[in-house]
């Protein structure tokens, strides 16, 4: 059971492509990986982004996939919009599902992408993603629109929706995920008053590449990849090995 992360290298392993191999790991899939960017950075700030060439991207992807016979992606910071162009060609090209966490802005409030970076997800990469896992800030980017309230993101999901299945994190929800698959579902949950945050949102698209390779359903892989992810906030080892995750 293999997957791939297409996203940038988070140096203190609390996000990006450190937090989804160890993800993966922990739930017993073998990852793999293709970085978009190098990052400065720890749970606090960010200092410096230096972005990995677009055809070094290319050739990292294409190498992965000539050897491996990956059917699953997840994508983090794609950075720039001839990135997320790539993206879109190799998953039409080798046919992939992919979950696209769409990664703009660092936890600590430091701009992870060029500008731009939502509509060009909205052009090109959007009706090619199997699921779309945005915050509430991301959902509001790529929907145009403000979200105060539960029935502002179900509005959002629905625009987001037309182009492929989304849930909205319910971080800024009161612990509620809102999922749409061409229905409305809210999936409740509880909100965690814990600072062990940094690098949730990668945790929870890694989780959820991780239960779809296992062979579950989409909706019972993002009700699993969330409690997975609260349980490690909970525990205090987000972006970490998760012992009680041994039996997956």
């Amino acid at each position: 059971m293999i997957a791939l992360s297409i996203a940038g290298f988070d140096p203190s392993g609390g996000a990006g492509i450190l937090n989804d191999i160890k993800t993966f790991s922990a739930l017993g899939i073998y990852g793999t990986s293709a970085i978009t960017a190098l990052t400065a950075q720890n749970v606090k700030r960010v200092s410096g982004i230096m972005p990995v060439p677009v055809d070094f991207v290319e050739e990292q992807i294409d190498l992965i996939l000539e050897d491996l016979p990956l059917r699953y992606a997840k994508t983090g910071m794609l950075y720039s919009k001839e990135i997320i162009q790539l993206v879109a060609r190799k998953i039409k090209e080798y046919n992939l599902k992919v979950v696209v966490d769409p990664v703009m802005v660092a936890g600590s409030g430091s701009s992870l992408s060029e500008c731009g970076m939502a509509k060009a997800m909205q052009k090109f990469l959007l009706k090619k993603s199997f699921l779309i896992t945005p915050n509430v800030f991301e959902a509001q980017l790529l929907s145009g629109m403000d979200i105060n309230s539960q029935e502002d993101a179900i509005k959002a999901a629905l625009k987001i929706g037309k182009s492929c299945d989304v849930v909205i994190t319910g971080g800024h929800l009161a612990g509620n995920n809102i999922f749409y698959d061409g229905n409305i579902k809210v999936f409740e949950g509880e909100l965690m008053e814990n600072t062990n945050t940094h690098g949730s949102g990668c945790s929870f698209s890694a989780a959820t590449v991780s239960y779809l390779v296992r062979g579950l359903d989409l909706e019972t892989s993002i009700k699993k990849a969330d409690i997975f992810v609260k349980k490690s906030i909970k525990n205090g080892k987000l972006g970490t090995l998760n012992q009680f995750y041994s039996k997956f």
